[in-house]
Order: structure tokens, then sequence, then C-alpha cells
């Protein structure tokens, strides 16, 4: 799957929520690796925020990016559209501190991007592909969210409150294709009692029964509702009659819980990559989703995480395809078979035996595989990467040219398993490659290395 951006600029006007102010946000196409980028447009030197979950400085009544004295809040809502719509890269220009509210939901940012379209770029999309269970909780709220291995993104979410309108709704999303007609028109909510406190913090003034979901569900006196009526700028309403406030009905029955799940997606898409796993989550809040997104951004920046390997499962490349692609034979064929492959990267496998030719003599006391194969064995499996690219390729070989940056960190003994990770720096030009290996035995690096390789036709 390659990597997605926006085929053309797209502007949209509307109030803050929680600012009140006439705000203006364009979204615009970015090149590959680029990501989500938040342009304050309105500052001096216009400071650009990625959006990283930890560069989150709030989760209060929404999520706020900030870098240095630079913030911009209630993100959540645009990258949810962003994500959902396959998008990874994204430039946004905004002249105020937060998004627009517009009416409450993604629905206007849905048909903006439907409008412009999308476009393919020429790179492949890099998954956070869950491997084992990741949780986190929060014993004071309840809260819980669990991410299990599963081969597509997919969310289960459960919310409770003391109320009688919304005691415990449930919401499933179980493929981004529909959330354009199941999330993205379902809009935040708030509870009357909690106006006042949000009010007295300084948030909402740009809130209305236009642009949220209104709850009053505990009796007030009827002077406290006037008064909260009065700085909507709605028509005053009777104290003893409980309910939804707003005008216009529910688009969903339980449309409070499909807003969280909406929230989650954006809260999720700021670990910069899309997700591979089933997410379950009780009593969700931008602060648990906040939690979890920072640590699969701890996972993903750990230079130690292994490429995942599984015997049992059918490899890309058996013995026999790599002994079609290489020329190299016994004793100096060094890959077994290759498990993972993208265009620009490939994942080998060498099981480390003590039938090793080498261990006769290094060392017959104390076996450990030479360093300088490993970066052998690390260059035959970038040689595969760029040979199975090629028509005819067993009419070319691979010799090196260079070996940069090359560093040893752990032995490498009878019995271990090594998995060679290689990564075209850039891509191949006139025979030439340049690639990135890392070998990893047990979840660590042993080795890693640059190197050079050129492609030659055999005679």
């Amino acid at each position: 799957m390659k990597q997605k951006t926006l085929k053309d600029s797209f502007t949209l006007k509307g109030k803050g929520l929680h600012t009140g102010h006439d705000i203006e946000i364009t979204f615009n196409p970015a090149p590959v690796d680029f990501g989500y980028r938040i342009k304050r447009v309105d500052l001096e030197n216009e400071p650009v925020i990625e959006a990283l979950a930890e560069n989150v400085v709030n989760t209060q009544r929404g999520t706020v990016l900030g870098v240095d004295n630079a913030t911009v809040s209630t993100v959540e809502h645009a990258f949810s559209t962003l994500y959902a719509g396959g998008i990874d890269n994204c430039l946004i220009e905004v002249n105020a501190p937060e998004f627009p509210i517009l009416d409450g939901s993604a629905i206007e940012y849905v048909k903006a991007i439907e409008k412009v379209g999308t476009v393919e770029q020429e790179k492949d999309k890099d998954f956070f592909v869950v491997r084992k269970k990741m949780e986190v909780s929060d014993s004071k709220t309840g809260s819980k969210i669990t991410l299990l291995p599963d081969d597509n993104f997919s969310i289960n979410s459960n919310i409770e409150f003391e109320s009688q309108y919304i005691p415990n709704q449930y919401a499933s999303l179980e493929s981004m294709d529909d959330f354009n007609t199941e999330i993205a028109p379902a809009r935040t909510f708030v509870f009357v009692r909690e106006i006042q406190k949000l009010r007295q913090a300084g948030l909402i003034k740009g809130g209305n029964l236009d642009n949220a979901i209104v709850i009053y569900e505990r009796k007030l006196p009827q002077n406290e509702l006037d008064e909260i009526a009065d700085e909507l700028n709605v028509p005053r309403m009777d104290a003893n009659q409980l309910g939804y406030l707003n005008y216009r009905k529910l688009s969903f029955p339980n449309e409070p819980a499909r807003h969280k799940l909406l929230d989650i997606i954006g809260d999720m898409s700021l670990i910069g990559k899309p997700i591979k796993g089933r997410l379950i989550a009780t009593r969700p809040g931008h602060k648990i989703n906040n939690q979890l997104a920072r640590l699969i951004r701890k996972e993903i920046k750990n230079k130690n995480l292994q490429p995942y390997y599984d015997p049992a499962v059918e490899p890309l490349m058996d013995i026999n395809r790599v002994k079609q692609l290489l020329p190299h034979r016994y004793p100096f064929l060094m890959v077994d078979k290759v498990i993972e492959q993208t265009e620009t990267s490939i994942v080998g496998v060498k099981n480390i035996t003590n039938d090793e030719p080498y261990f006769v003599g290094h060392f017959p006391e104390e076996p450990v595989m030479p360093g300088v194969l490993q970066i052998e064995a690390m260059a035959q499996t970038g040689g595969l990467l760029v040979l199975s690219g090629l028509d005819e390729p067993e009419r070319y070989s691979t010799y090196f040219l260079k070996i940069d940056n090359v560093k040893f960190r752990s032995k490498v003994v009878p019995g271990d398993t090594i998995l060679f990770k290689v990564e075209l720096s850039s891509q191949v030009r006139r025979g030439i490659a340049t690639m990135r290996g890392l070998a990893f035995v047990g979840g660590k690096i042993v080795s890693e290395a640059d190197f050079t390789a050129q492609i030659i036709k055999n005679k």
C-alpha cells in the first residue's frame, strides 16, 4: 500500500469551540514521510508543530498539541478524518490556537476531502503492526484501553456516565471504509451541569446547540438554567423538562459513543503511522488515549524493536528461491529465507547451527560467529532485495563497494536465529545501491552497518 496525500488544498472557516474566534484552516498536500504538521500562520515566524503524541501538552476537553509557546487545540476531529481516509502526509495552516469546531463532528472535513480527492505517492506506507498485547488503565476513572494483534485497524468502544440518557453506550468500527457514514457525522457532547465549570475555566466560548449535543439530565433551578441559555445565546428552556436540548435530532441512537470512537481515531493518528491491530476501549478519553499513543511511540522509537518472526508462517522466499537469486553456495550462503519484503526493505533469516564451518577455528572452545560474516549475511539479504526487482535476476550479482558505520554489539553463537533487516537508503541509480542494515537476535541489535553495493551483469 502506498502513502497518500491530498490532491489539492482546501480551506474551511468556522468558530473556535473554546476561544470563540473566527478561524480559517487550510489543508495542503505534503511529500512522503512528512506526516501531519500544523503551521500557526498567525504567529511570528509561523512555527510548525508535528502532530505526534509526545507533543500533546493538554487533554482537557480536547487534544492540545504544542511546541515551545505555540499550541493548537481541538485537533482530533480533523486528524481522525485524515487517518480514516488513509492520508499519511498533510500540512495544515491555521490562524488561531485551535481548529474550528464546525458542527461538532468530522463530516465537514470528510466532504472537503472527498471534493479535492487524494493521490497515491511513490513510497510504501509504514504500518505499526501490533505483535503483542498493549494496555493502559486508570484505576481512578475506570478507563482502560487494550490493543491486540489483528490484520486491520478496528475499534470497540464503551462509554459509561452517571446519566439516565447515556448510562452506557457501545460503538464499534470494523473498517475505516465505514468511517464517513458511521462515525464522521457523530457530534461532540456536553452535560449542562458541566457548562458553567467549563465557562469559568475560559472554555467553550464558541459552544452552542449547533456544534454540540447538550444533555440536560439533572434538574437545575430555573434561574441557573436561564443563565446558561443566555450564555449559549439560545432560547430559555423549562427547567423541569429533561433530555437533549438540541433542535436537531440525534444522528444515531448511540451518537455520543460514536463520537468518542471518532476521538480515539484522532488521538491514535498521533503515533505517526497507520495501525494494524484491534483497539478495545472502556471509558475512553483524551488523557488515556494519549497514554496509549505515547506507549506506542516509545515502541516505534525503540531501535531494538526486532522484526516479528513466526517460524510457522510460510516465508516469502524459501531456500530454493534464495538460491535462484544469489550465486553463493555452501559454505558461503548465509541467508536461509526471507519473511518480509517491500519495495525498499527486506527481512532475512539465518539460523546459526553448531555445524557452521567457521566454528572449527573461531573459536574451538567458544564458538562465535565472526562479525565480518554477519555483515556479509546482511549484504546478501540486501542483494536479495535489489536482485528480486530485476528481470532475469540470475544473470546479475552484487558486489561490495563500501562499508561504513559498522558496529558489533553482542556475540552470535550456535542456537541463535539472526534476523537481518535491510533498507534502501536511496533509490538504486546506475546499478549502485546504498543500504542500511541491522541484525537482531532475541530482540536486540547484535550488529549494524551502512553499505554500498554495485549490481553487475554476469559474464
